[in-house]
């Protein structure tokens, strides 16, 4: 298919796929409810002006309350002197800026030569993405910690690296899994970033200890190391490999810990070949594919931490697989096997995220690919040679109404025909309270959702 070469041609198509995507949006995928923003707000609330304990509420109906450090909860403080729509509107914005921001460092320096037109698609493409738009719906923070992880990145690989790990010692302060970032700086060989990241790290958690030092001794001595505390880890948003193992009766510690041990190998070998290439982008794309796997739980809207990778594959000229691969991750398809995963169809398509998440780990390319440049592009002066920007993140959603993966493909790539194209240059007292009554940690309004569950796991 090709793309309309007139303006009112690709305001037609824009109009078209921005209605098809605003339909699917709103009937099919189920609502989150702003569930994770009410455990924030309630929390906060309790803990700010009623006197509660940060780990001690829970949100009316259901058993789930804060799991995330004390210097989180310390960062969201402001949060306690909004209401709560207020709250829910400063989480869209502040989201939407931090998707801005890694759409921007993932597209690199000729941003502005994919014009408005090719925005536009990426926008609907971005749109139908699960685990993005579960990350608004819930009003979750993960895409907040990657604009702060990959803001490190652009700084190491544009020679600005004086303040390099501040933004990778916040993210894991407020959340355990972007820690494993100081891990790639320590393989990368960049000890002051590293130095800095665990500086900024110890300090934020410092703080927290000063201003909540009973909820600090909480959770660094119990609620840590309680994962029940979360969620079941055969629940079939899970989609960790600790996961995996759960769904087929696998609970034993020792098990998940020798296979944690073998990604983690293969992730220091992989990612020191992309620093050695300089390819910073692979490098923190393979970081955060490893984070997803081996933390004990990966919710759904956990995995924006793969939108890195989609950018790499994209640049590296693998565009039919980066759409195929975006496309299942549109698709919901886990959800199929909410009920039963048993059975070799449930080991396949209860953990299609994982699988997709582990494949890019194996294969994703690595290395400069002939005629592209790194998002994470190094400055003039340095000796490497300067190849031509890089694509935007998104590739085709084809298993979804909407745009064609011919379409989307072209605004993820940046090689769509025809003159005049933005495209067509290569390159109360319960402040959660509401009118109705609160799912049991709905991950939408039906409970089948979920990405986490009140119902006990079998015994």
């Amino acid at each position: 298919m090709r793309t309309p070469t007139t303006d009112r041609g690709r305001i037609l198509l824009v109009l078209t796929l921005a209605t098809t995507v605003t339909v699917f949006t709103a009937t099919v995928p189920l609502l989150r409810d702003w569930f994770d923003l009410r455990v924030y707000y309630g929390t906060v609330h309790t803990w700010l002006h009623h006197g509660g304990r940060i780990y001690d509420y829970h949100v009316p109906g259901t058993t789930y309350g804060f799991t995330y450090p004390p210097f989180a909860a310390v960062s969201m403080a402001p949060m306690g002197y909004l209401g709560l729509g207020t709250a829910i509107a400063a989480a869209l914005i502040l989201n939407l800026a931090a998707l801005a921001a890694v759409l921007r460092i993932l597209a690199g320096p000729g941003w502005r030569r994919y014009g408005w037109f090719g925005w536009t698609l990426v926008a609907c493409g971005l749109a139908l993405f699960e685990p993005l738009r579960d990350t608004f719906s819930f009003g979750q923070v993960n895409l907040l910690l990657l604009a702060l992880v990959l803001g490190d990145g652009w700084l190491l690989s544009t020679g600005r690296g004086r303040w390099a790990g501040v933004g990778i010692g916040l993210a894991a302060a407020i959340k355990l899994t972007p820690a494993l970032f100081i891990g790639l700086l320590l393989v990368a060989r960049r000890w002051k970033a590293a130095v800095v990241a665990t500086a900024v790290a110890l300090a934020a958690t410092g703080l927290a200890a000063l201003v909540v030092p009973g909820a600090s001794k909480f959770y660094w001595t119990q609620a840590m190391w309680d994962t029940t505390r979360v969620g079941r880890l055969d629940y079939v948003s899970n989609q960790s490999l600790q996961g995996v193992l759960a769904r087929l009766g696998e609970t034993g510690r020792p098990l998940w810990a020798t296979v944690v041990l073998l990604v983690l190998c293969v992730w220091a070998v992989r990612v020191r070949r992309a620093v050695v290439a300089g390819d910073w982008t692979a490098a923190f794309a393979l970081t955060g594919l490893t984070a997803c796997l081996i933390s004990p739980i990966t919710w759904v809207h956990h995995l924006v931490w793969l939108l890195p990778s989609f950018a790499v594959l994209v640049r590296a000229g693998h565009r039919r697989i980066a759409g195929a691969l975006y496309a299942v991750m549109c698709t919901s398809v886990v959800w199929l096997w909410f009920d039963d995963a048993s059975g070799i169809d449930g080991f396949l398509g209860s953990n299609t995220y994982t699988w997709v998440t582990l494949g890019l780990l194996l294969w994703l390319p690595t290395g400069q690919a002939p005629g592209s440049r790194r998002p994470f592009s190094r400055n003039a002066s340095t000796t490497a040679p300067a190849p031509s920007t890089a694509a935007p993140t998104t590739a085709a959603v084809s298993a979804h109404p909407g745009p064609s993966s011919a379409v989307v493909t072209a605004a993820a790539t940046g090689t769509a025909a025809g003159p005049g194209l933005g495209l067509a240059r290569n390159a109360s007292s319960e402040p959660t309270g509401s009118t109705r009554p609160a799912a049991a940690k709905p991950q939408s309004s039906s409970s089948r959702a979920s990405s986490y569950t009140v119902k006990p796991p079998p015994a």
